[in-house]
Parts: C-alpha cells; structure tokens; sequence
C-alpha cells in the first residue's frame, strides 16, 4: 500500500491527496477535520500527451480532503516545511509515513505527479478556493439565521430599488449553485442566467456601507447627551439590519466567484491561476471595505458612550442607554466580522457609576468653591456641570437634582451644597 501523500496549501486551506488509507490516517493523526475534494474535476484542465495521461492516472488512483486552515490547524501543519512552487501563493510537499503512524515525514526526493504537473496544481489551488468560499458561505448562512428579523423581509421593507432587486438576484444564484451541485458543473444555460448579476450585487453593498457611514456620521459631532443617546438607539435598531445586507451581498459575489472558477475551468484552464489569484485580491479589498466601514461605526459609538460617561452625574439614564447601545452594536458588529473572516477583537465598555461621578465632582467642587464660579467655568465633564450649577442656584439646584436622581443622589448633593456654601461664606 502506498503510504505517501502530497500536501497542497493556498493559505486558507490545505489539501491532503493521496491513497484513500494514508489520508484518512494522516487526518486522524493529525486530528484535522476535513471535507471531501473532488479531484475528478481537475481532468478537464488537462491538455492531451503523455502527461496529461500520468496525472488523469494519478487522480484515479488518490483521493483528496481539504481542511479550512485555523490557526490551530496551520500549526500542526507548519511542522511538515511546505516549499513554495510556481503556482502563485501555493506551497506544497510530499510526505510518508516510514513505520509509526505518528512519524510523517517530508520526501523531498520523490515529487508525485500532482506536484509537478502546473495544469493540476492550478486546477487543486482552484477548487480549494471554492471550497474555502463555500466554507464562508455556509458560516454567513448560519448567521443570518440567527437574526431576528429575515433578510427578505429587511429587503422588501425597503423603497430603494436597488435593495428589492437583490433579492431575486439572490433567487437565480441559488439556483445556480443548485444546479451546480446536481449536475457538477456550470453549463452555458445556467451561466448565462447569472452572469450580469454582479453589478447588482456590487451596488447593493455599496448602498448598505454608505447607510452605515450615514450612521456614524449622526454620532460624530454630538455632545449633548440626549442627542447621543437618540442617534445611539438609532444605531443599535437600524445597524443589525444593514449588517445582515452587508453578509447577504458578501455570500452571493462568493457564490459568483465560485461558479465563475468552474466555468474558467471549463473554457480556458490556462487563466485558472490568474482569475483565482485575481478573485482573491477582489474578495480582500471587499473585505478591507467592509472592515473599515465597521470600524469606523464602531468607533463613533465608543467615542458617543465616552462622552456619555463624563455626563452620568447630571443625566444617568441616558448615558448608560448610550454605553448600552455602543455594547449591543459592538456585540452585532463583531459576530458579523467572525463571520466574514475578519480578525477583530473589542472591549466591552462599563457604564460610569453614579456615585463615582458624585464623589468625583464633589472633590471638584469642594476645589473649585474656594475659587468662585470662574474656576468652575473651566472645568470639564461632570465636575464642571456640577460645580457650575451648584455655584449659581445654589442648595434649591442641588436638591432638584438630588430629586431627579434618587436617594443615594440627594444625600451626596445635600453635602456638596453645604460644603460649597460653607467655603464660598465662612461668617455663616
């Protein structure tokens, strides 16, 4: 039994070919999970002549699985030194297994015909970056189903033409990638119901990052918290929604990449490495995009839920809902990213505590009473709104805020009064 097997990685995943046996073992042994790759697709790729004779042998003979590179799964893989060969962004090595299941060791004086045949490598790099896109589709898939509102209904609600007509634009590519999966192949009927598709699909998600900015920009130059606080609910009920747009579009212009692959591989195999290499700066610079745009949201609202926190002594219900709702798209914002393969991690944001805010603009205060109200003015945040306040209206002020705020507020804003009375008149 041949115990050699060949390993095939385009970055995203890694392709595993050999005898049916060693590949199931070398998988076990590595615990890698994996998925079938159908190597009998590659035939049409090949050109005619002896060459191409030993390969469409070599594929009858093997089998192949793919494994979505993790950063786990990269690790356990790094170990077996895969060597760069023409195929751009492809490395690859030939491996056996000498006696211990657990001993693979890298060959590097027998390359297998899968490696040093271009026309195969191509047509392996190409259906591993289908593989890789189905595998983001189906994780796309999985979100969008765990979101409230469906996405049809989202799209139906809105007036825009642009939005409507991605929905049957998302009909006829289902369809296709249906079709596909039944009869292994695109045909020229099928291509040619999808193949101006992909304007659409682009102006769509143009439309939904523009919303997206739209919504940052309510949030950039705001101060007063009730104002934060209305643009931040906005966000939080209207982001989900654009989001969901933004994974929609994003699945189906994977979908046209993969169905466009097939047909490349079909009618001209020699650009097979150009359009996937292609496909995948495209993909990236979608991505890059999409990030930014995120980002930026994301951004505003921590810098919104920042304001809010310096002004949680003089309105407390409204900015823990702005710190509330920046938390809640965050949470949004990051599931979408996992989602799409975007790398980003963020911080939960706390809600500045009432009473924290007291003593600190007590302290202030106390400071500032000595000073007069000209040292008050120029003070930020809450100590400045308090000491202000206190310093022109006096104890009436402090005990209508003490009422607006609760008992813990009334019993710390009665001694700020006092004290700030007692230093700004010490005959009394």
């Amino acid at each position: 039994m041949n115990q050699e097997i060949q390993l095939i990685s385009d970055g995203e995943g890694l392709a595993v070919i050999g005898d049916s046996t060693a590949v199931e073992r070398f998988l076990a042994t590595e615990e890698l999970p994996s998925k079938e790759l159908d190597l009998h697709r590659i035939k049409g790729a090949l050109s005619t002549g002896a060459a191409a004779a030993q390969a469409g042998s070599e594929i009858a003979a093997n089998s192949g699985r793919w494994v979505k590179l993790t950063a786990e799964s990269a690790q356990k893989v790094k170990k077996y030194g895969l060597m760069r060969g023409k195929t751009p962004g492809v490395r690859h090595a030939m491996i056996g297994e000498p006696g211990e299941v657990k001993s693979w060791l890298q060959i590097a004086t027998k390359p297998g015909a899968m490696l040093t045949n271009p026309a195969m490598l191509a047509g392996v790099a190409g259906i591993m970056s289908q593989l890789a896109m189905q595998q983001q589709m189906a994780e796309i898939t999985a979100y969008l189903a765990t979101i409230d509102e469906k996405l049809d209904d989202v799209l139906r609600a809105q007036k825009d033409t642009v939005l409507a007509q991605m929905i049957g634009v998302g009909l006829q590519i289902d369809a296709a990638m249906t079709i596909r999966d039944h009869v292994g192949r695109v045909n020229d009927v099928t291509w040619s119901k999808i193949q101006a598709t992909s304007g659409t699909i682009a102006d769509t998600q143009a439309y939904a990052l523009l919303q997206l900015d739209a919504l940052a920009d309510k949030l950039e130059h705001k101060q007063d918290v009730g104002e934060l606080a209305t643009a931040a609910k906005d966000a939080e009920r209207t982001a989900r929604e654009w989001l969901a747009v933004l994974a929609r579009s994003f699945q189906l212009q994977d979908a046209i990449s993969v169905l466009e692959l097939d047909r490349v591989l079909e009618t001209a195999p020699d650009d097979l490495d150009g359009h996937r290499t292609g496909i995948q700066a495209a993909r990236q610079q979608r991505l890059n995009a999409i990030s930014h745009t995120t980002e930026q949201l994301m951004a505003r609202l921590d810098a919104a839920a920042g304001t809010a926190n310096t002004k949680v002594l003089m309105h407390p219900t409204k900015s823990r809902a702005v710190v509330e709702s920046s938390n809640q798209v965050g949470a949004d914002v990051t599931e979408f990213q996992g989602r799409l393969g975007i790398e980003h991690e963020r911080t939960v944001l706390e809600a500045r505590r009432w009473t924290d805010a007291a003593i600190s603009a007590k302290d202030t205060a106390l400071e500032a009473g000595a000073e007069g109200i000209d040292t008050a003015r120029r003070l930020s945040g809450d100590a400045r709104d308090t000491a202000v306040e206190l310093g022109t209206e006096g104890v009436g002020a402090a005990k209508r805020l003490a009422n607006d705020t609760g008992d813990a507020a009334r019993s710390a804003t009665d001694k700020i009064a006092k004290r700030i009375r007692r230093k700004s008149d010490p005959g009394s």
